[in-house]
């Protein structure tokens, strides 16, 4: 009797010790330093500067901006010599900035949409992940988009290449499903958001100047979708002042990877990588352009001379003519504005700005879309003094021997058209993919190819080739899509919108 009282006791004890397991065997075997949650603020800020930071690096700055004729590029960057190649890294880049950001809506706060803790921040996600999807079917045309970022139930590991006509389409929808999510009383990030630290308002703003740039974009593919999203666009209030840029800040003081883009280009690049392209380098001393100082560094010969001069390298050149260059007869970027870890303030990293917006209304009324024509020079004249008043050029006042240059009397159409590229392009400097798309947008400036034939038989890229991975994992759709293109997948076939 005794033992199977003790037998009795040891069962009713081991079974509470089993139940006891049992009730807390979730929290036991959750390790302590996992995340079982992400905060959508993190995913937010990093989706922020690094698709922001990613047009600055050296990389693109060489590709893009040597194509657009900003940069020289130099031996080293094949592709600046007109010299086809894959571009693995801008594509898997783009596509890592969109999984990132696009777990907000697929996983985190998914079916919270209708929750106001979790509405307002689904929605500037979405707004973020739009014009990113925007840059990377701009760079590279028809791209795996509706069976892309689905979430981690719905993989697609062979998706389609969906047709940028339709892409830009969905962009649009998807927009403005997103603004309509934003509420004022919602739950937002905070300081987790680099733009504009969770204000709605400046959200709103930010949203509609994008749709902005979407309907401009499709303006000579699509007229008609175009003018319906770019009046729709300019009856909302979009972006006022250079206060209402959507930028990152950086560090001067910091590691490599938090100062700007074009310090950390000029820190980890090669002294090939450095130097600024002739185009860009005239275009500003022969229109007495005030942002010369702070654009360009004197070249070091002249220096030497006592007479300062800006000579920029020519592109795309042949390796004889290379081999005859002498570094010092030719300019870096301004090492005071660039590379000088103390200059303060630090340079913010932009994405979007105000003055991009005012050169896009200016268009847009010569055009008569949400404007009449005559407001088409206010616009532009707004645009070119908020690029000058833009941090690092701080010039508040519009020097006399430069106010030509704010000037529509006497030109064409076409010629003002001009000048609004070619101020846009200016202010594009250290944003190499906005630079080079609005260029094939727009065709100005006009620039000559360099001498160097590359694959292109002299003529500037108007596209991106694919990544060779892509390429390789993804075979039938991606011949599908190269199938769409006149001369392929290469530098010479041109993205839907590219008409000009």
């Amino acid at each position: 009797m005794k033992n199977s009282n003790i037998i009795a006791y040891l069962i009713i004890g081991a079974l509470l010790v089993l139940q006891a397991c049992t009730k807390d065997f979730e929290k036991i075997n959750t390790p302590p330093t996992s995340l079982s949650t992400m905060d959508p603020g993190l995913l937010l800020a990093k989706a922020q500067k690094d698709a922001s930071f990613s047009e600055g690096y050296e990389y693109p700055n060489n590709q893009y901006a040597s194509w657009v004729q900003q940069w020289a590029g130099g031996v080293l960057i094949s592709s600046s010599r007109y010299i086809q190649q894959t571009d693995d890294n801008v594509w898997s880049d783009n596509y890592s900035f969109i999984r990132n950001i696009s777990q907000i809506r697929n996983q985190i706060l998914k079916g919270r949409e209708a929750d106001p803790k979790a509405r307002t921040k689904i929605a500037i996600a979405r707004i973020v992940e739009i014009s990113i999807w925007q840059r990377l079917t701009d760079t590279f045309g028809d791209i795996p988009f509706s069976e892309s970022a689905l979430g981690v139930d719905a993989i697609v590991n062979q998706p389609k290449f969906d047709k940028q006509e339709n892409i830009y389409q969905t962009l649009i929808t998807d927009l403005d499903a997103a603004i309509s999510q934003i509420n004022a009383t919602d739950d937002s990030y905070g300081n987790a958001d680099y733009y504009f630290k969770g204000n709605t308002t400046l959200w709103k703003k930010y949203a509609y100047s994008l749709k902005l740039r979407l309907g401009m974009r499709i303006r000579y593919a699509n007229p008609t979708l175009a003018q319906k999203t770019v009046t729709e666009a300019m009856g909302q209030t979009l972006m006022t002042s250079n206060t209402d840029n959507a930028a990152v800040p950086t560090y001067n003081d910091a590691t490599n990877s938090n100062v700007h883009p074009v310090l950390n280009h000029w820190l980890a690049g090669s002294p090939d990588l450095k130097y600024l392209a002739n185009t860009f380098v005239d275009q500003l001393v022969n229109t007495n352009d005030p942002r010369l100082l702070r654009l360009v560094q004197p070249t070091v010969n002249s220096v030497k001379a006592g007479k300062p001069a800006y000579k920029g390298i020519g592109v795309a050149l042949t390796d004889a003519i290379l081999k005859t260059i002498i570094k010092d007869d030719y300019s870096t970027a301004s090492q005071l504005t660039f590379f000088n870890k103390t200059y303060s303030p630090a340079i913010p990293c932009i994405a979007m700005s105000y003055s991009d917006v005012c050169f896009y209304k200016a268009e847009a009324a010569l055009e008569g879309w949400g404007s009449t024509a005559d407001q088409a020079e206010v616009f532009y004249q707004d645009g070119v003094k908020a690029a000058l008043a833009q941090n690092p050029y701080l010039i508040t006042t519009v020097p006399a021997n430069f106010a030509a240059e704010l000037s529509f009397t006497g030109l064409t159409k076409e010629q003002k058209l001009e000048k609004i590229g070619t101020q846009k392009w200016i202010q594009l400097f250290g944003r190499s993919f906005e630079a080079f798309i609005e260029w094939r947008r727009m065709g100005y400036p006009k620039l000559t190819p360099g001498p160097n034939l590359g694959s292109t038989n002299g003529t500037i890229p108007r596209r991106t080739v694919y990544s060779s991975r892509e390429a390789l994992l993804n075979t039938v759709n991606y011949n599908d899509a190269v199938s769409r293109y006149s001369n392929g997948d290469s530098y010479t076939s041109k993205v839907w919108w590219d008409k000009r």
